[in-house]
């Protein structure tokens, strides 16, 4: 019908995700969480991460490894704390450009 060739082409198209990502249970699906891939919102799970130390990581990397957390100029000792408390949970993967970019807000205002 008409109406519904309408509504096919207003309708927003869909996103380019990526279905078979191996690494998927490490942004946000387990205890442990990719630091240059997960969104900021994968911290939550983390009692005192979200949002300042999350934050951090996420307008920082991307990382070769979890220690490089502790070279952020101007990182505040109590995020620093913070990173070493939970720093085992942290897994450090290659930066992947589907997810690297949408760390902070998952691509809810583009």
């Amino acid at each position: 019908s008409a109406a519904g060739a309408a509504a096919l082409a207003v309708a927003p198209a869909a996103g380019l995700a990526i279905v078979d990502y191996d690494a998927v249970k490490y942004l946000g699906g387990t205890d442990k969480v990719d630091l240059n891939n997960a969104n900021v919102q994968a911290y939550r799970q983390f009692p005192g991460m979200y949002p300042t130390a999350a934050g951090w990581i996420a307008t920082h990397g991307p990382y070769k490894q979890v220690a490089d957390l502790y070279e952020i100029k101007g990182l505040p000792d109590n995020v620093k704390d913070t990173f070493k408390k939970y720093e085992s949970q942290f897994v450090v993967l290659p930066a992947n450009e589907a997810y690297f970019i949408d760390r902070i807000n998952n691509g809810m205002y583009r």
